[in-house]
C-alpha cells in the first residue's frame, strides 16, 4: 500500500456510482477521499498565494484532485481544475485536457491530425452550404450531431436529404453549432467504449442500441457487454487519449469496413455501466495511477492555457 494522500474528487452529487465507487476504492486503499462540489468553489487568484475556499473555509491543498466535471459546467469546473493546478496539486485530468476533449470539432480536428481513423465529418456556418455540407460525408443516411450534446442527446439519424435539410434548417434556427457525419451502417447500431488509465485500456465493453434506435449509449436503452477489442483498437483507444492529453479517459471507437474511427473521447467516463459489464475495478486502477504517477507539481500545464 502506498503513503495515505489527501484526495478530493471534484463532483456534484456524492451519491453518483462513480463518485461513491472512486471514494470507496480511495478509502479502501488507506486515504482521505474528500467529495468537493466545484460550483461550491470559489478563488483567490493571486500571484503568491492563491486560494480554493469551499463553502466559508479555505481548503489545504491536497495530493491530488480528480476531476468529474459534468458538461454542462465545463466552464466553471475547469476553473476550478486550473486553479489547484497553479498550486501544484496533481490533477487526474488536467484542465486544458478536459476542455480540449468537451470541444467536439476541435478535438476531432486534433484527432484527424495525428491520423487518427474518423467518421468523415463536415463543419459548415452559412446556410447557402446545406447541399455541400450534406454531400461531404457521402450524403443520407448521415448523421448531424449538436456539437454542445452529450449522452446520444442533440444526436440525429437522417434517412433521407429531405430530413437532412429539416435537421438542418432546425438547429440553424436554434443558433447552435453541429456536424454533419457519415454514418457507419455496418456498426450496425453498436460502438465499443475503452476505458483508458494512464496510456493503457483497462477494460473494455461493446454498447448496443435498442431495437429501432442508432444510439447505443447505454442512458438512452442500450445494453453493454465485455467485448475483447483487436491490437489496433488497443492502440487507437490509447492513442486518442494521449493526444487529447487524458491520463482517464473513455474512447467511443465503431468498428467500420476501413477499420477502428473514433466517435468520441470523454474525459469523465462512467464507471457503473463499465464496471457492471466487465466486473473490473476500475475506481481501484484510477487511484493505482494516483499513487503512482501523482507527485506534486508533476502538472504539465501549470495552470497555464
Amino acid at each position: 500500500m502506498a503513503d495515505p494522500l489527501n484526495i478530493y474528487v471534484l463532483s456534484r452529487n456524492s451519491r453518483l456510482y462513480s463518485t461513491r465507487r472512486i471514494v470507496e476504492a480511495g478509502k479502501t486503499r488507506g486515504h482521505n477521499v474528500r467529495v468537493v462540489d466545484p460550483l461550491r468553489c470559489y478563488v483567490k487568484i493571486s500571484a503568491h498565494r492563491p486560494e480554493v475556499h469551499y463553502k466559508g473555509e479555505i481548503l489545504t491543498p491536497p495530493d491530488a484532485v480528480i476531476p468529474r466535471i459534468g458538461a454542462s459546467v465545463t466552464f466553471y469546473g475547469t476553473a476550478v481544475v486550473r486553479q489547484f493546478e497553479m498550486m501544484g496539486v496533481f490533477p487526474l485530468n488536467e484542465s486544458v485536457a478536459i476542455s480540449r476533449s468537451r470541444d467536439k470539432l476541435r478535438s476531432l480536428q486534433l484527432l484527424a491530425r495525428r491520423g487518427i481513423g474518423l467518421p468523415v465529418s463536415g463543419f459548415a456556418y452559412s446556410p447557402d452550404d446545406n447541399d455541400d455540407l450534406i454531400n461531404l460525408v457521402g450524403g443520407a443516411p448521415l448523421v448531424i450531431k449538436l456539437l454542445e450534446g452529450t449522452q446520444g442527446k442533440g444526436v440525429v439519424l437522417a434517412e433521407t436529404t429531405k430530413a437532412a435539410e429539416s435537421v438542418i434548417d432546425a438547429f440553424r434556427g436554434l443558433k447552435a453549432y453541429f456536424l454533419t457525419q457519415e454514418f457507419i451502417r455496418e456498426a450496425g447500431g453498436s460502438d465499443i467504449r475503452c476505458f483508458v488509465v494512464g496510456g493503457k485500456v483497462v477494460a473494455s465493453m461493446k454498447r448496443q442500441a435498442k431495437e429501432g434506435e442508432f444510439r447505443s449509449n447505454v442512458h438512452r436503452g442500450g445494453s453493454a457487454t465485455s467485448v475483447r477489442i483487436t491490437p489496433e483498437e488497443r492502440q487507437v483507444a490509447t492513442r486518442a487519449a494521449k493526444i487529447m492529453g487524458l491520463n482517464v479517459a473513455g474512447v467511443d471507437l465503431m468498428r467500420s469496413n476501413h477499420g477502428p474511427v473514433v466517435l468520441e473521447v470523454n474525459s469523465s467516463p462512467g464507471l457503473e455501466g463499465i464496471e457492471s459489464a466487465t466486473g473490473k475495478d476500475i475506481a481501484g486502477n484510477m487511484i493505482q495511477f494516483i499513487e503512482k504517477d501523482g507527485k506534486a507539481g508533476k502538472t504539465r500545464t501549470k495552470g497555464r492555457g
